[in-house]
């Protein structure tokens, strides 16, 4: 099977509804293209990742599978641009060790995120988030909107509890708490990207008084805006925390459950189908006591 149909057929297998339109993806605006090489290729094995790092192509190499399935970007700008940086030093160097890898890289963020037939009895849900869920152990404790799976509803236990709890499960350096690391949480919260513009953050600073939510955890979560109002509702005792793990550490499970659905894409299990981990992105140097 050449790498360009197992594109197609995992596309297809997909819900294909834009998860930020509403609409159908369209092929000539969708996230989800060919980063890099040939896809007309024969398919010699497939990795999944969060983001093809170095260290990802390297692996992919040893393998000898020659089709990453990436769900973010490939040269460190939306939309893959490589005009600006075509004389980049570490651009250079990663297009070296990609064409001594000679695979090709596909994008999978829109398909993966407009919903895929994987839950109870075929249900549709976001790919990535129910691998989230997957991962935590959480499938149980989704409530709201379970297809696309950012609220939950867990055994009460506290905010610094919890954030000990996710550095192991995610695989973790570490992690940063926000608010009252005391806060007996049970409902939970992924917010979207809060990165100080409004009125995204506003609506999430309303959805989490609104809905009772004990604990954000996080993506993308700047020193401000929902970051404050998390502060001041922990000084002010109403017990809130943040966790915040990061936008690539908190997607990755999504891709890490993707080799179980592949085959059932593929309607084949001959193409051998393996999740390569990114790495923390984040190391942590703490104050001494």
């Amino acid at each position: 099977m050449l790498a360009s149909e197992v594109i197609k057929r995992i596309k297809a297998y997909c819900g294909g509804i834009g998860f930020d339109t509403g609409a159908p993806i369209d092929e000539e605006t969708t996230r989800d293209k060919i980063l890099y090489g040939d896809p007309d290729q024969e398919c010699t094995g497939i990795v999944t990742c969060l983001w093809a790092n170095a260290d990802v192509i390297e692996r992919a190499k040893e393998l000898g599978a020659n089709l990453i399935i990436a769900h973010e970007a490939l040269f460190w700008n939306h939309g893959d641009h490589q005009d600006f940086i075509a004389e980049n030093k570490t651009y250079l160097a990663k297009k070296q060790l990609l064409d001594e890898w000679g695979g090709v890289v596909w994008r999978c963020h829109d398909y993966i995120h407009s919903r895929v037939p994987i839950d109870t009895d075929g249900a549709l849900v976001d790919g990535i988030f129910y691998g989230l869920a997957w991962k935590l152990g959480w499938l149980d404790y989704r409530i709201g909107d379970i297809a696309m799976g950012l609220d939950f509803k867990i055994p009460q236990t506290r905010g610094e509890d919890l954030a000990r709890e996710l550095v192991e499960k995610l695989g973790l350096n570490g992690t940063r708490l926000i608010g009252d690391p005391d806060a007996m949480v049970s409902r939970v919260h992924v917010p979207m990207h809060v990165m100080g513009v409004a009125p995204d953050d506003n609506r999430e600073t309303i959805y989490a008084d609104e809905h009772d939510v004990d604990c954000l955890m996080t993506m993308e979560f700047v020193d401000f805006t929902t970051s404050e109002f998390i502060r001041d509702s922990a000084m002010l005792d109403q017990g809130k925390c943040a966790i915040t793990i990061g936008h690539f550490n908190l997607e990755e499970p999504g891709m890490e459950y993707m080799p179980t659905w592949i085959p059932t894409a593929l309607g084949s299990s001959e193409i051998s189908a393996t999740f390569v981990p990114m790495g923390d992105t984040y190391q942590y140097v703490v104050a001494s006591k």
